[in-house]
């Protein structure tokens, strides 16, 4: 009997170190490289900032502008090849010496239609556009390639670090509260530091010269969970439409129908003002800008107008809570 407890005793404890080691693998690969935790306040424009425009602003080029956009007529020369995250892509220098970040994947087209909606409502964003066909040359594994997120490198923005959600100068702020609630209105389940970047600005841009970004957003237009997964899903819009928006609200705080595992304490003291003041920024988006959003990340027109619908009846479950 003893020697049977002292190896029943000695499995466990493998078992036991082997977790220990599954669990600080998935605390390191979701952990940021640098964190930057700036002293309060600061200004909110570094954020967020008024959009006196919105109902002019160009959501099929976004805040790059048509200039900006990467040219798939010219091939773009291999630098190194991404590996951190699962959605596979490439450092690539185009012709004229701009050098990107290529991302492909599943994730690539709902980044770029949720950044042009940040970008509408005032929400710092930086320049993406999505590449339906490109041809990379040089590297392992050159030559023509899918659908693409492009996102620039550009002279004067430098990369400081990931900013907390849980700890940064607009914590509890309607805006800060209010990003949150559009990340639920589409479903980003992925609301990790790593995801976020402090650009430092020179010359400063806008007056400041800083932007706090929520700049990895692929984790959008699915569902929160998923039956039997730890993540939810990505890209999916007949998991977009089957999820509901808010549960309830008791006390003025809003209860979202999110029942994911991360992240669940950001949705807490998110008020009925905080829902309505997002929502109401999102309703100022004519036809015409909503349908640009999604043509920019090339979505055909019946899956664009499904994506819109549901959002559209979230944004009007959120503007008539009372």
């Amino acid at each position: 009997m003893g020697a049977f407890l002292v190896v029943k005793s000695f499995v466990l404890l493998k078992a036991l170190a082997l977790v220990l080691a599954w669990l600080a693998l998935g605390c390191r690969s979701s952990a940021p490289d640098k964190i930057v935790v700036l002293p309060s306040p600061a200004p909110m424009a570094e954020f967020w900032a008024e959009p006196a425009d919105i109902s002019s602003r160009d959501l099929f080029h976004g805040v790059g502008g048509p200039s900006l956009a990467p040219d798939p007529k010219t091939p773009f020369i291999f630098e190194k090849e991404k590996k951190r995250g699962k959605s596979p892509g490439y450092t690539v220098k185009d012709a004229k010496g701009l050098t990107w970040r290529a991302k492909m994947g599943v994730e690539a087209q709902a980044e770029v239609a949720v950044s042009r909606l940040l970008w509408a409502i005032g929400f710092r964003q930086p320049p993406v556009y999505l590449l339906p066909s490109w041809t990379l040359e040089g590297g392992p594994d050159p030559g023509p390639k899918g659908p693409t997120r492009f996102r620039p490198h550009l002279p004067g923005w430098s990369e400081s670090g990931s900013w907390l959600w849980r700890k940064n100068p607009f914590v509890g702020t309607r805006q800060g509260k209010g990003l949150i609630v559009v990340m639920r209105i589409v479903n980003n389940w992925d609301l990790l530091d790593r995801n976020n970047e402090l650009y430092e600005l020179d010359p400063p841009r806008d007056g400041v010269r800083r932007y706090y970004v929520v700049k990895d957003l692929g984790a959008s237009l699915g569902r929160t969970t998923a039956f039997g997964r730890h993540q939810g899903t990505k890209n999916d819009v007949e998991d977009f439409e089957r999820q509901a928006f808010i549960d309830k609200v008791e006390g003025g705080i809003v209860e979202f129908d999110d029942k994911g595992r991360r992240h669940r304490d950001l949705h807490e003291k998110i008020l009925v003002e905080d829902v309505r003041w997002a929502s109401e920024l999102l309703a100022r988006l004519s036809p015409k800008q909503w349908q640009d959003a999604f043509r920019a990340a090339h979505y055909d027109q019946e899956t664009a107008a499904r994506y819109i619908g549901r959002i559209l009846q979230k944004v009007e479950e959120g503007r008539r809570l009372q």
